[in-house]
């Protein structure tokens, strides 16, 4: 069975793609399974490029095909950001929370319009890359809830489902996220790698 290389240290990440990715025949694996060290910097302007140069290097390193992902926070109100910078908006998920809630606090409900948006890039050892896109729309609620997910999850409410993402059964997270729909889009693709064409 192929094997293909998830390009994370984040366990929750590395959980998600073991149940998006359930339905191929391939074997997933994880840079600290494959003993890989490297930090690839992310220096793209967008997530389309950081997620290309980590799934590159990393399929290039290990000689696996490798799945890399660069995603974020996007807020109306504060000009898309954290966006890129998402994971980089302070030292640790609480404080990067904190951080943004303080940014928001007299913001009115209406005005707290946000999405995820995550970039997948699959990339071969030879450097072939395809790259797929998914969002996720929703608000930044007042304070976090839930113990799911990682990240913002807490605080990104989904007025669908009338809770934040953290509030979410992993299986109904992996049906509507902005990673599952990235996931979807290029599951075409990896059905056929790992079908060998």
């Amino acid at each position: 069975m192929k094997l293909l290389l998830i390009a994370t240290r984040n366990p929750g990440k590395f959980r998600e793609y073991q149940e998006l990715l359930a339905s191929l025949d391939l074997t997933l694996t994880s840079l600290d399974r494959e003993k890989i060290y490297l930090e690839v910097e992310e220096v793209g302007r967008n997530y389309s490029e950081n997620a290309a140069l980590k799934s590159r290097a990393y399929a290039r390193l290990s000689g696996i095909l490798t799945v890399a992902d660069d995603s974020g926070l996007e807020v109306d109100a504060l000009g898309g950001e954290p966006g890129v910078y998402s994971s980089r908006y302070a030292e640790n998920d609480a404080e990067r929370i904190e951080r943004l809630l303080s940014r928001m606090r007299d913001l009115p409900w209406e005005s707290r319009a946000a999405r995820f948006r995550c970039v997948i890039a699959l990339a071969t050892p030879q450097g072939q890359t395809w790259t797929a896109e998914g969002t996720c729309e929703g608000f930044i609620a007042l304070a976090p809830s839930g113990e799911q997910g990682f990240g913002y999850d807490p605080v990104f409410y989904l007025s669908e489902q009338k809770k934040t993402m953290a509030e979410l059964p992993l299986e109904v997270k992996n049906q509507i996220s902005h990673r599952a729909r990235a996931a979807q889009a290029i599951h075409p693709v990896l059905v056929q790698l790992a079908r060998g064409r």
